[in-house]
């Protein structure tokens, strides 16, 4: 017995017109795709989100001691807010400071030049430093690592300046920006001295307020 193949009618139970159902199984695959479009951009947008500021690795500066804490090297860059075993003072602090009669003023600006002559410890410079009125200079003690003359030219300097005075006020700077003076005051407080005051502005902030510097002459050097 043959069959008659069965053909659409618009009256007939169940059956689907042939465009209507092209039209639902191109609608399930275009929803199917969209869905899987959105996952997909979901799991992107989380692996390359950023992570919280408290969930990122703190950057390593390489030119951090990460056994002493000094500063080894690109001196002239940005310096922190703060530095151990000192405050910080502004300068407006620093001329109250200056109209006391007990206060010291140290300049730790390298020096520019040949260094110190091996015979007479004079420094011999190549160009010219100003520095604010009242300063001792004492080049290259803002170094990250000293050797052993720069230490006990440091040293013998604080102790001639404070007359051994612990408590006794010290006033550290050099330049805008500049990681010696931040070295110097956290070396002179891990001596034991008890008034390390850092100018982080030094020559730099003192000169844009328009007051005056001298013409300095560091301390010359023993290196016998």
């Amino acid at each position: 017995m043959s069959t008659v193949p069965k053909i659409y009618d618009k009256s007939s139970p169940g059956l689907t017109a042939p465009n209507e159902f092209w039209a639902q199984i191109r609608h399930r695959r275009c929803a199917r795709l969209a869905y899987l479009l959105t996952s997909l951009s979901i799991l992107l947008l989380i692996a390359y989100a950023p992570l919280p500021a408290a969930a990122q690795a703190e950057p390593v500066d390489k030119y951090m001691d990460p056994n002493t804490g000094f500063r080894l090297g690109h001196y002239r860059a940005p310096t922190p807010d703060s530095v151990p075993n000192a405050t910080r003072i502004t300068l407006a602090e620093l001329r109250a400071l200056l109209e006391k009669p007990d206060v010291a003023l140290i300049d730790v600006m390298a020096h520019k030049g040949a260094g110190p002559d091996p015979s007479t410890g004079q420094w011999r410079l190549s160009e010219v430093r100003k520095n604010i009125p009242g300063s001792v200079w004492l080049p290259e003690v803002g170094k990250g690592r000293l050797g052993p003359f720069l230490r006990r030219y440091f040293q013998e300097n604080l102790e001639k300046i404070t007359g051994g005075d612990k408590r006794y006020p010290i006033v550290i700077y050099c330049l805008a920006d500049c990681w010696p003076s931040w070295n110097a005051a956290k070396r002179a407080g891990e001596w034991g001295y008890e008034n390390v005051l850092w100018f982080a502005e030094g020559t730099d902030g003192w000169s844009e307020a328009e007051l005056p510097l001298q013409e300095a002459r560091p301390v010359p050097i023993d290196l016998n």
